[in-house]
C-alpha cells in the first residue's frame, strides 16, 4: 500500500510537529511551501494518498486549495488544519489538537478508504 501523503504549509520543514508526527506514523511526506507547489507536487507524484493542508492559510484560501486539488484527483482525502473561528479571531490547531491525533486520525481515514 502505497503510504505517501502531500503536506502543504509554510512551515513544513524538519522542525514542523505535523511533520514529524506523520513520519512517526510510518508516512513518506512530500511537502510544499506554497499551494502552487503543492498542486504542482499533485500531479508529478501518483502514489499520494491523502493531502493535509496546514495551519498558516486563511479558511477560504485553504478551501480554495483543497478545490483545485480536488479537480486534480476527486476522491483524495484532504485534512485541514486551518481557519477562523466564527467570531474572525485565527484558530489554534496546536492548543485544541495534538499532533499525534492529526495522524492517528488520518491513519484511520486512509484505512476506511482502502476497505472500502
Amino acid at each position: 500500500m502505497d503510504n505517501t501523503i502531500l503536506y502543504i504549509s509554510s512551515r513544513a520543514n524538519s522542525g514542523d510537529s505535523v511533520l514529524d508526527a506523520l513520519k512517526e506514523k510510518g508516512y513518506e511526506v512530500v511537502t510544499a511551501s506554497s499551494p502552487t507547489e503543492g498542486v504542482a507536487l499533485l500531479y508529478v507524484f501518483h502514489p499520494i494518498v491523502a493531502v493535509v493542508l496546514g495551519k498558516r492559510a486563511r479558511e477560504q484560501a485553504a478551501f480554495d486549495v483543497a478545490q483545485s486539488l480536488k479537480q486534480i484527483r476527486p476522491n483524495i482525502p484532504i485534512v485541514e488544519l486551518c481557519g477562523e473561528q466564527t467570531d474572525g479571531s485565527s484558530s489554534r490547531t496546536n492548543e485544541c489538537v495534538s499532533t499525534d491525533k492529526i495522524a492517528s486520525a488520518l491513519q484511520y481515514l486512509l484505512a476506511a478508504e482502502s476497505a472500502a
